[in-house]
């Protein structure tokens, strides 16, 4: 049995979330949290409230129990692309990519 939480169309680089990710995959749900709430990178926010989300949905959806949680998979994709222009010397534009991210965490109960 298995409780999934999805944040879409978070601004922030995907590239960025995957540092995190990679800090709290396959660790009890407790842990992961802690991890998240210790790590000073922007990223954590939103993974810190998808977490919770994901372990309420555990709780009230699929009746599990939360001590016994752990993150079975995490990932993130690329989302669509705000493209933004700078104005720069001689009237020329400097295009800014500024990169969405869907992020899937997948909960998963011990045997």
């Amino acid at each position: 049995m298995q409780a999934t939480a999805k944040a879409t169309y978070v601004r922030i680089a995907p590239r960025k979330v995957k540092i995190v990710l990679d800090l709290i995959r396959n660790k009890p749900a407790d842990k992961a949290m802690a991890i998240l709430k210790h790590t000073p990178k922007a990223a954590c926010e939103p993974l810190e409230k998808l977490l919770n989300s994901a372990m309420a949905n555990a709780e009230n959806n699929k009746n599990m129990d939360i001590e016994n949680l752990y993150v079975a998979e995490c990932h993130v994709s690329q989302g669509p692309t705000l493209k933004r222009i700078r104005p720069r010397a001689q009237g020329r534009a400097f295009r800014i990519n500024k990169k969405t991210s869907h992020i899937t965490l997948v909960l998963k109960e011990k045997e």
